[in-house]
């Protein structure tokens, strides 16, 4: 159990590196004058790249969080983990929207400022604590 763990937390570490870097790109993206192709282009390429990577550091943090949920039953009937897993659920909803904008960005269709990605980065830091609180402390 404690290998799968450890990997877990790995794997969740990998994933929120991600979601915390994305948006930065973001803002960059969102700062980018008018005409600077080349600028937009390798903007764009990076944030594909990370997101891709970033997605399949989530695969196995989700599948290593669920084999600790339902081979050992850790939290069951506990409700700090109902708390936990509605935090995750908005983390893959966050990763989701992070998918979309860079879709909108890909198209030329942002309609968003530098400004609101700054604290659209905010997010992930707010849902990882969280979680670590949740798991750590379990309030309830």
């Amino acid at each position: 159990m404690l290998w799968v763990k450890a990997l877990h937390i790995v794997f969740v570490a990998s994933w929120f590196a991600g979601l915390f870097y994305l948006p930065r790109i973001f803002v960059n993206l969102a700062m980018v004058p008018a005409g600077s192709d080349a600028e937009r282009d390798r903007l764009l390429l990076m944030a594909r790249k990370l997101l891709r990577f970033t997605t399949m550091l989530a695969v196995p943090a989700l599948a290593f969080g669920l084999w600790l949920w339902l081979g050992y039953g850790i939290g069951r009937g506990s409700g700090w983990l109902h708390a936990k897993l509605a935090v995750v659920v908005l983390v893959i909803g966050y990763h989701h929207a992070c998918a979309v904008l860079l879709k909108k960005f890909s198209a030329g269709a942002n309609q968003r400022s530098h400004k609101w990605y700054r604290w659209f980065n905010e997010v992930p830091v707010l849902l990882l604590l969280a979680a670590v609180v949740l798991v750590v402390v379990k309030p309830f």
